[in-house]
């Protein structure tokens, strides 16, 4: 049981990893403690007979926009992978957020996928031209950006940068390094006279880790904006698991020896480099190195010996935090959400939201140990996208919460028992709090609903035991823990403290979403050596 490379894990870092390094020529073996391959990607009946549901993660824009898929999408697609977006279903709207004030006045804004068109829904005329600039400039930096998110952070990576960004002039540099110490409502309230662009793109930093009120928003509210302007929001067609099903049938084909129900018990580290994985079915040696996308406290304080971890880096692994709680609410519906504004039916993933302000409020409860009043909710419809996902004439929601306390002290609208915590009571009693909250946009929804599968936060860390916390992001994504400080504050060492040992994952640079940036990273360092060393070889 010897390879060149061991994958602990199989999430899209993993697959990524495995891929590319078989590809390109070395041997890989791949140990899974579950039954199946994928991580939180994954779909399947979870409500009743018919209906297809994505069980966790399901959008898929991070991916097509990243390096991974570059470099295995059309292998990915040789072997059966098949996206649909917005082009495919005739929808004009990408995403939406729809919300009432505090004087009870509701607004619904939509982006599509011309961003022009986007603007000339907004009222003001100050802030059409306001949404263009916005936009051009996030052009000029993204060279930049996406160099940070697409590099290593180590020294060089980062000298290179620093010359890259002073090439856009010094006064640029200052202005990205200041939008950089900036939140996402700093940015829109600078900018903008009215609230669309608050509205519209504030939940989304939720999907970054952030909130609303959290330092580098302002980069990243215009990154998710040109995301979706530009790649839409694909989904997998059938469901999320024919995508684990091709990277399973590539990674099969390049020789990628895959172990499932083997849980990695100890990472073996011999002179000061880790050699080997230890299951309870055997060991598994590595001649070239070891590939881990685990959690921080897993690697740290499970699978390394605590002497061969630097007094160092073991202090500054305790000072790990995880962000805030996830909850997951699928539903079956026997017609299509009955919105009052029709436009929503053809959209495929709404935030129920007024933008930085209840998002905000959500997150600071949620923050303090208290289940949100008004959550802000994720609604994804993909039938809209998809119409195989439910038999004829009937839909799916895919309702997600990024803004939950994993261990509740209290429900701030004082109407909840949480004194068991997240028991099946309190998951029932929340799940009928969010779907209350979107028919109030959907008059007649309950009527509708003929099955719902709610996944807390509590079972979302037993089914993936990277949600540390009930955070499916790996980690606060604050910038103290993000860029040069993930997931330690130390400059690159191979991703570890540990020579041949290469953390990956939504734990790691450049942190959570499904581009599978961490794994391409590493594998492209790792290939780049071997190539090297087998140059040195024939030079000799």
């Amino acid at each position: 049981m010897e390879s060149d490379y061991v994958v602990i894990g199989s999430g899209i870092n993993s697959l990524v990893a495995a891929a590319e390094l078989a590809r390109s020529g070395a041997t890989v073996t791949l140990l899974e403690e579950k039954d199946r391959l994928g991580g939180f990607i994954d779909s399947g009946k979870l409500t009743v007979p018919g209906f297809i549901h994505d069980t966790f993660s399901s959008w898929h824009p991070l991916f097509m926009a990243g390096a991974a898929y570059a470099e295995l999408g059309p292998e990915l697609h040789r072997h059966g992978l098949r996206y649909l977006n917005t082009d495919d279903a005739g929808t004009p709207w990408v995403c939406g957020s729809v919300g009432s004030d505090t004087k009870g006045k509701t607004s619904v804004v939509l982006a599509l996928r011309d961003p022009v068109e986007t603007a000339q829904a907004f009222e003001h005329a100050a802030d059409r031209e306001a949404y263009a600039v916005m936009l051009q400039e996030f052009g000029a930096q993204a060279p930049v950006i996406f160099g940070f998110m697409g590099s290593e952070m180590d020294l060089p990576n980062a000298a290179k940068l620093g010359f890259k960004a002073l090439r856009m002039g010094l006064t640029k540099v200052q202005a990205l390094v200041r939008q950089g110490m900036m939140s996402g409502r700093n940015l829109t309230r600078s900018r903008f006279v009215g609230t669309e662009v608050d509205q519209l793109w504030a939940p989304w930093l939720l999907h970054a880790g952030l909130g609303p009120d959290q330092v580098s928003g302002a980069v990243m509210l215009p990154v998710m904006a040109a995301s979706m302007h530009q790649f839409g929001l694909p989904i997998v067609k059938g469901g999320a698991s024919g995508f684990i099903a091709a990277f399973e049938s590539l990674l099969r084909e390049n020789g990628v020896r895959i172990h499932t129900g083997a849980k990695a018990d100890s990472i073996l580290v011999r002179d000061g480099r880790a050699a080997a994985v230890k299951t309870a079915s055997g060991t598994f040696e590595a001649s070239h190195g070891i590939l881990a996308s685990v959690s921080v406290p897993q690697l740290y304080n499970e699978l390394l010996d605590a002497a061969a971890v630097p007094p160092r880096s073991r202090d500054q692994a305790r000072e790990y935090q995880p962000g805030r709680a996830a909850m997951q609410i699928h539903v079956a519906l026997d017609a299509p959400v009955p919105w009052i504004d029709e436009r929503l039916a053809q959209t495929p993933l709404i935030h129920l939201s007024t933008g930085s302000n209840s998002t905000a409020i959500a997150c600071a409860q949620a923050e303090a140990g208290l289940l949100p009043a008004n959550p802000t909710i994720v609604i994804g419809q993909h039938c809209v996208l998809d119409p195989s996902r439910a038999p004829a004439g009937k839909a799916t929601l895919w309702l997600q919460l990024q803004e939950l306390p994993f261990e509740p002290v209290g429900d701030a609208a004082g109407a909840l028992d949480i004194s068991d915590g997240w028991d099946e009571k309190l998951v029932t009693a929340f799940t009928q709090r969010v779907l209350g909250q979107i028919e109030q946009y959907a008059p007649g929804l309950g009527q509708l609903v003929l099955g719902i599968k709610a996944i807390s936060p509590r079972e979302l860390s037993q089914s993936n035991r990277n949600a540390v916390g009930g955070d499916p992001y790996g980690g606060s994504a604050e910038l103290y823990q993000n860029l040069l400080w993930r997931p330690l504050p130390q400059l690159g060492k191979g991703r570890s403290p540990i020579k041949g040992l290469w953390h990956i994952g939504a734990a790691t640079h450049p942190g959570p979403g499904l581009g599978g940036g961490s794994g391409h990273l590493a594998a492209q360092q790792l290939i780049r050596r071997s190539k090297k060393r087998r140059h040195q070889k024939s030079s000799t």
